[in-house]
């Protein structure tokens, strides 16, 4: 699937659609747009908070608008060993009913849930993404 920023809501609801877990996991390179489409989802999923990368924190916590937890996101890049995430407590937060968006998922694949939805974006040109699922 092609898109332009102008379609990233379309993308979105089609990417919730399609999904077979509840765990997403964004590959990409830097600049691909992983948090740019996380932020989408949230907001298609009814999300009461404006995302953002949780690069410094290492995780974000969302809400739907009646303060019900959405889901967590998870940027895993300045991780400099898998196992740290276990120290975030990452276990507990996927035994839960929600949703888990995963930048840089290969960060931590020792631990990722089988069950997790992989989304592959590429830069195709400055303004265009290409999403493989």
């Amino acid at each position: 699937m092609t898109y332009t920023q102008n379609d990233i809501e379309q993308v979105a609801n089609e990417l919730i659609t399609k999904a077979t877990s509840r765990t997403l996991c964004f590959y990409g390179p830097m600049g691909a747009g992983k948090t740019t489409l996380i932020k989408s989802i949230v907001n298609a999923l009814g999300g009461a908070d404006a995302a953002n990368s949780p690069t410094f924190g290492i995780v974000n916590e969302y809400h739907h608008t009646d303060g019900e937890i959405l889901g967590y996101h998870f940027d895993c890049y300045r991780l400099e060993d898998e196992t740290e995430v276990l120290d975030l407590g990452f276990d507990e937060y996927l035994d839960q009913d929600v949703w888990v968006f995963i930048e840089w998922p290969e960060k931590i694949k020792t631990f990722l849930p089988e069950d997790n939805f992989p989304i592959h974006i590429a830069i195709i040109d400055p303004l265009t993404r290409e999403i493989t699922l």
